[in-house]
């Protein structure tokens, strides 16, 4: 899927409370160890980066705000939060390429971490992220907040170029993250998994959608929204590479392809997790599972505002 601007994977919609002796709002659907559930301090971060201070304007409410429509103001946004919170100084999100929703992307890490009790072990797990892609993100929050370490896998040179330049501009990253091709779009472990790999755990964010037809009528409806909901929280992405967004299938069938392959690498990881957005597709994934003799299953419920999502969890 052609795009001349980078793609903007919105914040999701919150819901806020007032904090005690606090000015600023809360985000009480987030996980308690996420940075961001206090409303944006755009004082604070245009310190932090100065080139968002253009896309910072007054709402309707009187609120500080940007237009998450617009893919530069999210991509600014994005690179103040990263070096007020990550001390991430240089990262960037290639033309075309989803700029995530890092609120959101660190509640899974936070949430695996405590399900799993490896928010007690900063040292010595190690992760694999199935499509790392061009912005990094769940190995910079993981390696910044529990200090794991992290093999990304990616389909395309571009995201792995483009990945492998933020691990080398930031070294906090550095000797923290390896990178490696999936040749071999049809695969999820195999080719990527080595003999001598022993993992804590894997992590992915599947494609949404079944076909490109698909991902752009939904990227057109969420552009349209936007376009009548300018003061509003922060939605959803309107745009992304191919793979990004969507595969053969759709999100059902490559969650089913990774469980099969699971169990062919049973003895080299200890959890395997995925990121399930249609609720309809978990009885699918249950009895998937029970087909291939998982031991353990979990499923960690998320709430991001009036979004909710889901990660499955299961081991041998």
């Amino acid at each position: 899927m052609k795009n001349n601007r980078r793609a903007t994977e919105g914040l999701e919609f919150f819901d806020f409370t007032q904090n005690e002796g606090d000015k600023l709002l809360i985000k009480t659907t987030l996980h308690t160890k996420n940075k961001h559930r206090k409303r944006y301090n755009f004082p604070e971060l245009i310190a932090a980066h100065a080139e968002l201070a253009p896309f910072v304007r007054v709402n309707n409410y009187g609120d500080e705000s940007i237009d998450f429509a617009n893919p530069d103001a999210v991509m600014a946004l994005n690179k103040a939060l990263l070096i007020h919170f990550y001390g991430i100084t240089n990262w960037s999100v290639l033309q075309g390429f989803l700029c995530p929703p890092i609120p959101g992307r660190a509640e899974y890490i936070h949430h695996i971490a405590e399900a799993l009790s490896l928010d007690n072990n900063t040292t010595s797990i190690h992760c694999l992220d199935i499509g790392v892609g061009a912005n990094c993100i769940y190995p910079i929050i993981g390696v910044v907040d529990y200090g794991w370490t992290f093999v990304g896998s990616d389909v395309e040179d571009a995201s792995l170029k483009n990945a492998q330049y933020i691990i080398d501009e930031n070294p906090g990253l550095n000797n923290k993250i390896e990178l490696r091709k999936q040749s071999n779009q049809s695969n999820i472990f195999q080719g990527v998994i080595r003999p001598d790999d022993r993992f804590d755990l894997s992590i992915c964010n599947p494609p949404f959608h079944r076909s490109q037809a698909e991902a752009t009528a939904g990227s057109s409806r969420k552009s349209k929204n936007l376009g009548h909901k300018k003061n509003q929280a922060p939605v959803l992405n309107f745009g992304g590479q191919g793979n990004e967004l969507w595969c053969e299938g759709g999100e059902i069938q490559f969650i089913q392809t990774m469980i099969r392959e699971s169990a062919l690498f049973k003895n080299k990881c200890r959890w395997f997790t995925t990121l399930v957005s249609k609720k309809e597709n978990l009885s699918s994934i249950y009895s998937a599972l029970k087909q291939i003799e998982a031991k353990e299953v979990k499923t960690i419920e998320m709430q991001h505002g009036n979004k909710t999502s889901r990660i499955v969890v299961w081991g041998f």
